[in-house]
């Protein structure tokens, strides 16, 4: 199994993750990821088929949202916490703690 690509700690940028974090069912697969840590691809919690759920990891990993990583036949998913925490300190405490729907101002 090939390893998917990802952006460089430099290339992420605060537009694409917004933009991946403006979903509800990628916002929902990203606080599992915060409660959880790192999960097997088809054992997150969306409500979703897996062709859309797959659609949904491909854009939170392009953003630099997660990582991937391939070993043997599965792929596992993993929070790019620290690279997020460095870029955009405090941004994703806020959209993590945020009742569903609201952003809140701190």
């Amino acid at each position: 199994m090939r390893e998917p690509e990802h952006p460089r700690r430099d290339e992420i940028t605060l537009t694409g993750v917004l933009h991946a974090l403006s979903d509800p069912t990628r916002l929902a697969v990203v606080r599992q990821l915060a409660r959880d840590g790192e999960r097997k691809c088809g054992t997150f919690e969306v409500g979703v088929a897996k062709s859309t759920l797959s659609q949904h990891l491909r854009v939170l990993r392009q953003a630099g949202v997660t990582r991937t990583r391939c070993q043997a036949t599965h792929r596992y998913v993993a929070l790019r916490r620290d690279d997020l925490d460095e870029l955009f300190p405090g941004l994703l405490d806020v959209v993590l703690e945020a009742p569903d729907g609201v952003v809140a101002a701190r």
